[in-house]
């Protein structure tokens, strides 16, 4: 079977007869995405796609354990430096997953027994390089067991921004940046909202069905789904173990994985049939599908974009959904655009390149890995 298992890298595929497990992959997802951010749902889906032997419910589990260290790693990494006694700097980047990976377990997900994530965090310890490594994670997951109850966080009074930021897993600049422009209890709320596991949300694509008729389609395939609150294509996935890509809903083009506030944005923008559109910074597609769906692909949506492959991507979407409207153009938006572009357009969207802090609840890598000065650019 298939596994990662290199220590001073953290990844490196082999051949082993050792069973692949969901913590295991889940490792491998963490150790990877220390060196490459943001990809970690490719990470796993490329395990699987190798032959893991695992199934849907595995798939899950892997998800949620790398999403949910990803989530809370600044306060697992707090816990984990208030129960060693030397730098926590020391501790190899594979070594801090596996317990951080534990942590997660232990104080997040009551439905798995201590003794199975520490049990089990030891196991992926074990190996003929790293006799000590072992010993040393059973020790300090067992001390942590012990005095749960005796971790202390930063003041909440005295030291309130250091609080914030350990308690609800924030870097420190971006919780006093929040504080300097919303006050200190809209952070907190901020914060908490962000931490939220949000919900799967697709967009009927009405170019091939409606709301009822997707809903009905999805329960035929096992899925449940209800209707969103703010816009009238969006259902919200309540209960679907594997990926959405995986149904055949997706695959004949009734639905596209997007999510509400996506969703709104084309409506904001008041299409009419005919229209000529040209959506900047079109990224995957996501929208310029969604304008052209709103106008019965009669007009034309040209989206822009400078990276290639997104657009290869797109122009997959655009096959599946049947938006046969949509023109993709590969272009930087920062350039002379006047002097290829001619037509004028009745409408122009721009979703241009920003922090992306407003997704961290799905994509909670970003607290790691966007930096103060990211901002500011």
């Amino acid at each position: 079977m298939w596994i990662w298992n290199s220590w001073r890298r953290g990844y490196g595929p082999f051949w082993s007869h050792k069973p692949v497990t969901p913590r295991d992959l889940a490792l491998a997802a963490l150790n990877r995405t220390d060196d490459s951010p943001g990809f970690f749902e490719r990470y796993v889906e490329a395990a699987f796609e190798k032959g893991s032997g695992l199934d849907e419910r595995d798939r899950a589990f892997v998800v949620h354990l790398v999403q949910g260290v990803l989530r809370w790693r600044i306060r697992l990494d707090w816990i984990i430096q208030q129960n060693v006694r030397f730098s926590f700097k020391k501790i190899e980047p594979a070594t801090l997953n596996i317990l951080r990976l534990a942590l997660y377990q232990i104080y997040f997900m009551d439905r798995v027994p201590d003794r199975a994530a520490v049990d089990e965090a030891v196991k992926q310890a074990r190996g003929p390089l790293n006799r000590h490594v072992a010993g040393f994670v059973n020790g300090i997951l067992r001390h942590i067991c012990r005095e749960r109850a005796a971790i202390r966080f930063p003041d909440p009074v005295g030291d309130r921004d250091r609080y914030l930021s350990v308690y609800y897993s924030y870097p420190l600049w971006l919780v006093r940046k929040w504080i300097r422009e919303l006050g200190t209890d809209a952070t907190e709320h901020l914060l908490e909202a962000g931490n939220r596991i949000p919900d799967r949300v697709v967009r009927v694509n009405t170019l091939k069905i409606d709301q009822e008729g997707l809903i009905s389609r999805l329960n035929h395939e096992g899925v449940s789904a209800t209707r969103c609150v703010y816009s009238p294509e969006a259902l919200r996935i309540t209960d679907c173990k594997g990926p959405l890509t995986r149904l055949k809903a997706f695959r004949g083009g009734l639905f596209q994985v997007q999510g509400e506030a996506a969703q709104i944005c084309s409506h904001l923008l008041g299409v009419r049939e005919g229209d000529m559109v040209l959506d900047v910074c079109a990224g995957l597609g996501g929208k310029s599908t969604h304008l052209a769906a709103l106008m019965k692909n009669r007009g034309r949506v040209v989206a822009l974009d400078r990276q290639e492959g997104r657009l290869m991507h797109l122009m997959e979407s655009a096959g599946r959904l049947g938006t046969e409207s949509v023109l993709p153009v590969a272009a930087d938006a920062a350039g002379a655009l006047s002097a290829w572009i001619t037509a004028s357009f009745d409408r122009i969207l721009v979703d241009g390149p920003c922090s992306g802090l407003g997704v961290i609840s799905r994509h909670p890598d970003i607290k790691l890995t966007k930096k103060k000065k990211d901002i500011q650019r």
